[in-house]
């Protein structure tokens, strides 16, 4: 098998994590690989880009709010830099997020929500049905009022992606386009990679950041894979022309107790999700799905009715035990884990590659917009509770097999 030359780190996976830390990394000068077969086209391709600190904060998970938090404040200048290193636009826009509720049992979740967001402090804001049309003059005169969620931001995904590969290789990352078979070590050390298709790479470290399949690999303990399952979503595309009316705000709906968000790009398209399946790694399409989905959206936005599906695309989120992100070493030496994002991906990505660039650094690195090192402390602390080592007692799991899947919440979408 043909052997390619040694790396500083090989980074498995190649979606919106992976490329962070292949791009952060070789901004630190290390020599840096990444293997996947299609880069930025699995979960990343089909998330939305919500960067959502508030929306997606729920009860009981006061410690991963805290990281979303610190993740949203990093997205402007991870944004500027990215845009600078590739000479892409990647989409950022600032202009928060209107939650609104459909009935008047939504609205009494929707309260809910607002009560647990102001309780920790966060950015929110109630509004009376007529506020959140004054704010979104396209929603149903029905809705029944909602919040404003200033601090809910949004990214294209799409475009980001295709700019951190940009970056990427401006950077001098290497790819290759292949599947991991297997974690190669020698003398109980993660020494590089096997590939499904021939050949190894060889690096001082391994970075897992495969998402759902990062339980799947080859060449490790039990213990020592990550316990991730795949969570399917579908996101769905609409474009409207110059005659039709435009959406202008990103809104977060509950109608009947399910949830559905509208994120509207500024070329004129709006994406919409919500669907969170347990069906394994299936990717299918399902028509009843899309229907609800349109369904959900048009009751929130009647004028969708005029715009034209143009993209349907089902994507698998890495879900782990307690759907928060599992990021640092292992008990392997030499192999770094950064996967279980969820919901999240997007959002944490330019946190988890300041993090993981970190480790590989040996405990110095900086984050686009954030002083050098002046909250290393801080948010090296943030990410405390989402250590591998959480899991150490689980045991038997493979690639997410064996774990019982958490209870949804109503409302908790992707």
């Amino acid at each position: 098998m043909a052997t390619r030359a040694p790396a500083d780190a090989v980074v498995v996976g190649g979606g919106v994590i992976g490329l962070a830390i292949a791009w952060r990394a070789a901004g630190g000068g290390m020599a840096v690989t990444v293997v996947d077969p299609d880069p930025g086209r699995g979960a990343s391709w089909a998330a939305a880009g919500m960067l959502a600190p508030v929306g997606e904060a729920h009860f009981g998970e006061e410690a991963l709010t805290a990281l979303n938090v610190e993740a949203a404040r990093a997205w402007p200048g991870f944004a500027r830099a990215l845009e600078a290193a590739s000479g892409q636009e990647v989409g950022y826009q600032a202009t928060g997020t209107l939650l609104v509720a459909f009935d008047p049992s939504d609205l009494a979740s929707t309260d809910d929500v607002l009560r647990f967001h102001l309780d920790h402090g966060r950015s929110a804001r109630r509004l009376s049905a007529r506020e959140c049309r004054d704010e979104e003059p396209l929603l149903a005169p029905g809705v029944r009022g909602g919040a404003e969620l200033a601090g809910d931001h949004q990214v294209d995904n799409r475009l980001a992606v295709d700019a951190l590969i940009a970056a990427c290789r401006a950077s001098r990352v290497s790819f290759v386009d292949d599947e991991v078979a297997a974690i190669d070590t020698v003398g109980g050390r993660a020494t590089g990679v096997l590939l499904r298709g021939g050949g190894a790479c060889t690096a001082a470290t391994v970075v897992v950041a495969a998402g759902c399949r990062s339980g799947q690999l080859g060449g490790l303990s039990e213990s020592t894979l990550p316990p991730v399952r795949p969570v399917k979503g579908l996101t769905l595309r609409l474009r409207g022309g110059s005659d039709r009316p435009f959406l202008r705000r990103a809104v977060r709906g509950l109608v009947h107790g399910r949830s559905c968000y509208l994120v509207p790009r500024r070329n004129g398209t709006v994406v919409v999700g919500a669907t969170v399946e347990e069906k394994g790694f299936d990717l299918t399409v399902q028509v009843g799905a899309v229907g609800d989905l349109l369904n959900d959206a048009r009751r929130l936005i009647p004028a969708l009715e005029e715009y034209e599906l143009f993209d349907t695309t089902a994507g698998l989120r890495p879900g782990s035990p307690d759907n928060a992100p599992i990021v640092g070493t292992t008990d392997l030496p030499g192999l770094i884990v950064a996967t279980g994002h969820y919901r999240n991906g997007i959002l944490l990505a330019p946190v988890t590659a300041y993090e993981v660039v970190r480790i590989l650094l040996g405990g110095t690195a900086t984050e686009p917009g954030r002083p050098v090192d002046a909250d290393a402390a801080g948010l090296t602390s943030a990410f405390a509770p989402f250590r591998p080592q959480r899991f150490a007692a689980t045991s038997g799991h493979h690639g997410g097999s064996g774990l019982s899947a958490p209870v949804l919440r109503p409302g908790v979408t992707g």
